[in-house]
């Protein structure tokens, strides 16, 4: 269980091949109680972006500020706070600030993907 407020929480940064200016926050997850799911928090600066990936499970994505582009499976979306997107396992997919501002979107994977 918990109860807490983002401003508590120290981000991480994402390392990786075409990875820029990403970071993360794990809110909730099987520490917390939530068995077998992660909620995480990830905010990428100006010109930054995660990279084009894929991975054998989905994810459910919620647009908290700022605005990007999604590139999911070939098709680029601009995405802004309030859009959600579900992201299928084995499809192709990145995120994108295009904007002159912080771009943050909630990310919820099974466990395994929280990594």
């Amino acid at each position: 269980m918990i109860v807490s407020h983002i401003d508590k929480l120290t981000g991480t940064p994402v390392k990786g091949p075409e990875i820029k200016g990403t970071s993360k926050k794990v809110l909730v997850s099987p520490k917390e109680g939530w068995e077998g799911w992660c909620m995480r928090l990830f905010t990428i600066e100006v010109g930054g972006a995660t990279s084009k990936h894929t991975h054998p499970w989905p994810h459910i994505n919620y647009i908290t500020s700022g605005r990007g582009i999604l590139h999911l499976d070939g098709q680029e979306h601009q995405v802004s706070a309030g859009s959600f997107a579900y992201i299928p396992e084995g499809k192709p997919h990145q995120f994108r600030n295009d904007a002159e501002e912080e771009f943050s979107f909630i990310c919820i994977v099974p466990q395994e993907g929280d990594i």
